[in-house]
């Protein structure tokens, strides 16, 4: 594609060289540039890629973006796009560079701070109950139809993301859902990106590391609604979460014709909520009432947290013409979603649990979950990830002791920090001495199984899907669910 046709709409403050130029690729890696590759110099968290220009363009960058001014003397050979916003550019290139691959799909992106892998999965679920062929973007896999591809980023850089929209819309897919985190929207990965529909799970604290404020963080999550949202699209928000009317409150100008906005909650009122709740070891039954008609749901699914998570694809589903009995018969045939209130059934008496929770509010959630189905002890492995918001590590440890029977503090993913550090910093709010510290992972998951007695429940918290430990050497391989049921194996066979 050339050069002139890949800068549309870009702002430019001034430029050098041939807008002629055809170009091969697009790359924010000086590492990844390839001959007529454009290299885009953007600021990153630990890196700037404005002091990488000289080894793209050795590599054989035909053009570079930058917003900084550069010292490199521009040659014929090589085109210097000078612009306000790399960031922006570098979505902006992206998109054209794959022809605009939104327009040919209908796309539904989910944001929140908790419940995105579930509710993806359940639109995709009911999408596909549909008859539709559906891409997915998210946490723990990319998914073209059912070809799974191995996921780095919750959401890609912009060159990957329209990467995979485009090669989505070639295979077949009419529509693709996609999780949206705060990271992403921050920025400006998926901009010039036409979300049909958007859906607002919760906002509670995390990546306060990145976003410094929750302020801040919930200004990131608001550009998919305010900015993303394409004309005629739908918002639906979870509105018994503050974030989430306050959300509702600022989209309320909104005119039909601009979008539609829905509130889903547990309160009568929204346009759609739940009752009759009943949860138990087989899954969820509940009432869905949306717009004054009633319907029966079902779930392999279990807790109240999963009642929203539902309420929010119902919702999205709605919104795009699905019939309920097909949002109804997605929702049953959904499954379970891996490393989510994943079941781990190896032959033990006891219920054992692996989940992501590794944020305040999502450990809540979990624990209250599982108390509600036993009157056993609750026993809660957790710890907490290095390099990362430090703040929320005191909030877990009074939570999971709180609520819990028994607490096993372990490492998480500590990263460059020592193990010992992190739990030190949990173990500051323990609001009681019902907790064990046990740095090795692997041997809490295993005392954790020593223990629990008939109608317990393990809960394994904080890595859920995840194959693997970041450490300071690298990531090794560790995966929760293997772990536990060796664990349970060796268990059994020594009784």
């Amino acid at each position: 594609m050339r050069l002139d046709e890949i800068l549309t709409g870009i702002d430019i403050r001034s430029m050098s060289g041939d807008r002629g130029t055809e170009i091969t690729g697009i790359s924010y890696d000086s590492r990844m540039v390839l001959p007529g590759h454009i290299f885009v110099a953007a600021r990153g968290e630990k890196t700037d890629g404005h002091d990488f220009i000289e080894a793209a363009i050795k590599n054989g960058a035909a053009a570079v973006i930058h917003e900084r001014p550069v010292t490199i003397n521009p040659s014929g050979e090589v085109s210097f796009i000078f612009v306000k916003d790399s960031r922006e550019a570098l979505a902006g290139v992206a998109n054209n560079f794959f022809r605009r691959p939104s327009r040919r799909l209908t796309v539904i992106g989910v944001t929140g701070t908790n419940g995105k892998t579930t509710t993806s999965y359940l639109i995709k679920s009911i999408l596909e109950a549909w008859d539709r062929k559906v891409g997915l973007i998210g946490t723990i896999q990319y998914l073209i139809g059912d070809q799974a591809y191995s996921a780095p980023h919750t959401t890609p850089e912009a060159p990957d993301f329209q990467e995979l929209l485009e090669r989505m819309a070639s295979s077949g897919c009419t529509y693709v859902v996609s999780e949206i985190s705060s990271h992403a929207l921050a920025q400006k990965r998926v901009d010039g990106t036409e979300f049909k529909t958007a859906v607002f799970t919760n906002l509670t604290r995390d990546h306060l590391d990145f976003h410094k404020t929750e302020e801040g963080y919930f200004n990131a999550k608001e550009r998919l609604f305010r900015e993303l949202l394409c004309h005629g699209g739908s918002a639906i928000l979870n509105i018994d979460d503050p974030y989430g009317r306050r959300l509702q409150s600022d989209l309320s100008i909104l005119s039909p014709e601009q979008g539609r906005v829905y509130g889903y909650g547990l309160e009568t009122g929204p346009d759609l909520f739940a009752t009759e709740i009943n949860n138990s070891f087989d899954g969820l039954h509940f009432r869905i009432v949306m717009h004054g008609r009633t319907y029966n749901a079902s779930s392999l699914l279990m807790g109240l947290p999963n009642v929203y998570n539902i309420l929010s694809a119902a919702g999205a589903c709605a919104s795009l013409g699905v019939p309920w009995n097909i949002i109804l018969d997605g929702i049953k045939n959904s499954g379970t979603i891996k490393g989510r209130f994943e079941k781990v059934d190896a032959g033990q008496p006891f219920l054992a649990i692996v989940d992501y929770a590794h944020t305040e509010d999502a450990l809540e959630r979990l624990i209250f979950t599982a108390r509600g189905l036993t009157n056993g002890r609750i026993i809660t492995v957790f710890g907490c990830g290095g390099d990362r918001d430090r703040g929320k590590r005191p909030a877990m440890g009074g939570i999971a002791t709180r609520l819990s029977d028994l607490v096993i503090i372990t490492s998480d993913n500590p990263r460059t920090e020592r193990p010992e550090d992190i739990i030190r910093e949990i173990e500051a709010g323990a609001t009681r001495k019902n907790y064990l510290i046990e740095p090795d992972r692997k041997e809490a998951i295993r005392r954790a199984v020593l223990i629990a007695e008939d109608n317990d429940i393990v809960l394994l918290a904080g890595k859920g899907h995840e194959s693997y430990q970041e450490m300071n050497s690298g990531r090794i391989p560790f995966s929760d669910r293997e772990v536990l049921e060796e664990a349970i194996r060796q268990l059994i066979g020594n009784t």
